[in-house]
């Protein structure tokens, strides 16, 4: 399946994966973890909320159009963060509500600086990240609602990716329930907080 112009794929243990960047990454063979030759991409160490640390081994797989390989990151990652995107986006969500990045990073156990630079990050570009997922919604859903108005261009755009998510499960029930930042992150092809996304005219169909 494709999100946001994003190759999707289900794998055997119930996990999303996607092909950082966008595109159809995915769609050829996996390489690693046996037969095919190939390797693995290096480690990864991912803070989540709660609980130890996790380590990520993520695996590549060939493009079938370019045919370059590429590393397929589970959908609640974002490129080139060390937090899940669940813990980044619980920081957006708290931002949404009027939290101030000092009272978030004590709330999430994180440095104030990184907090202040995701938030800065994302309020940077809000308004075309409410666009893209708000297009994304009323693409996706077989019956679209679209988000009540908020106040602040953050709260908007986090209650975008909120419905478009909702539309997501909807659409697709074979993934089961989809969290709301795995979503946001699988439909940016996890470049959400990257410099230069959304890029202009990006189709999000």
């Amino acid at each position: 399946m494709t999100l946001g112009g994003v190759g999707l794929r289900l794998t055997g243990d119930g996990a999303v994966v996607y092909g950082p960047g966008g595109g159809g990454a995915f769609w050829g063979r996996w390489w690693g973890g046996g037969g095919g030759g190939g390797a693995n991409a290096a480690e990864r160490r991912v803070r989540v909320l709660g609980g130890a640390d996790v380590r990520l081994v993520p695996r590549r797989s060939r493009c079938r159009g370019c045919g370059a390989t590429h590393v397929l990151l589970p959908a609640r990652l974002l490129l080139r963060r060390a937090d899940a995107a669940g813990v980044i986006g619980a920081a957006l969500e708290a931002a949404a509500a009027g939290a101030g990045h000092r009272a978030i990073a004590g709330l999430l156990g994180r440095p104030p600086s990184t907090v202040r630079g995701w938030l800065r990050r994302f309020a940077g570009r809000a308004e075309p990240v409410r666009a893209f997922f708000t297009v994304l919604l009323a693409r996706t859903g077989p019956d679209p609602v679209m988000p009540a108005g908020t106040a602040g261009l953050v709260a908007a755009a986090v209650s975008a990716i909120a419905g478009a998510a909702a539309a997501v499960a909807a659409r697709w029930p074979r993934l089961g329930e989809v969290p709301v930042w795995a979503a946001a992150s699988a439909a940016s092809g996890g470049l959400l907080l990257a410099p230069g996304w959304p890029a202009a005219g990006r189709n999000a169909s």
